[in-house]
Parts: C-alpha cells; structure tokens; sequence
C-alpha cells in the first residue's frame, strides 16, 4: 500500500508518501517523499485552488498511490477559514476521485492520537513521532510536510 497523505491548506498544503512495510521489515513503512505545495499568498482563490489541484495530479501521477489519506476538515472560529479549508479539501477530493484513487479522511484529533497516542499533541510532538516510527534521522521539515506524512501513517496503521 502507498499513501499520499495530505494537510490542505490554500497558502501551504503539506503532503507526504508513505509505503507500508510489505515484508514485515521494521517501522510502519518508508517515506518515499514529502514537502509542501506552496500557493500565492494573494491573488484570487480560483488560481489558488487551480494550482493546488494541479499539485496533487502531479504528485498522484509520478508516485501512483493506491490511496489518498486527508486531513478532515475542523471548524476555525473565523467561519471564512472554514469554508476556505472546505474548498481546499474539495480540490484534493476531486484530484484523487478523478484518478480513481481510494481516499480516507481522518479528524485532526485522530491524526494526533494515532501518530502520538493524545488526540491535543502539539505540532514538534506529531514530527519526532512521525520520524521515530519511520526511523528517520531528523523529522520532516516543514511542519506542514510533517503533518502530511502523519496523515499517510495514519491510514497505514489503522488499515
């Protein structure tokens, strides 16, 4: 199983890909690649979300990942935030959808205590576990890349 895992965002869209260990080797799996999908700040949402789709046709083009794992959406205080996210999500649904990869959504919540074992980890605490249980040296940077990769670490471990 290969997972592309993804945080949305419509600035910064971190992603990971996350290969299961197929012959019972140590950890949970290899990270094959991670970093982040930067969109313009400024500018209309419609080229935002246009580039962010692009990104992930891309990314779902050269790795093929038999799955798609998603940061579920969470409701921000400031309504707009949410609704903006909603749109980001939408985007990636529809990339993977398209390319008839099976997709999974996941809480924020249930990122964390999959990742960590506590459903309110702080972000440091997500990457060195993201980094212990896939033996990596140094925890992926940035902070958004780290999430994504917890997202595709979390389909692998409750699939």
């Amino acid at each position: 199983m290969k997972v592309l895992g993804v945080d949305p965002g419509t600035a910064v869209t971190g992603y990971g890909i996350v290969e299961r260990n197929g012959n019972g080797g140590p950890g949970f799996g290899h990270l094959i690649e991670c970093g982040v999908i930067r969109l313009p700040r400024s500018g209309k949402l419609e080229v935002r979300l246009a580039e962010l789709y692009a990104g992930i046709v891309e990314l779902i083009a050269r790795h093929r990942p038999t799955h798609l794992a998603l940061e579920d959406a969470f409701y921000h205080k400031n309504v707009r935030t949410t609704l903006v996210l909603g749109h980001a999500r939408g985007v990636v649904l529809l990339a993977a959808a398209q390319r008839g990869v099976a997709i999974a959504e996941y809480s924020p919540a249930r990122i964390k205590k999959t990742v960590v074992g506590a459903g309110a980890a702080p972000k440091a605490q997500v990457a060195a576990m993201v980094a212990k249980l896939l033996r990596l040296r140094t925890t992926p940077k940035p902070s958004d890349a780290a999430d994504g990769v917890a997202v595709a670490l979390t389909h692998i471990i409750r699939s």
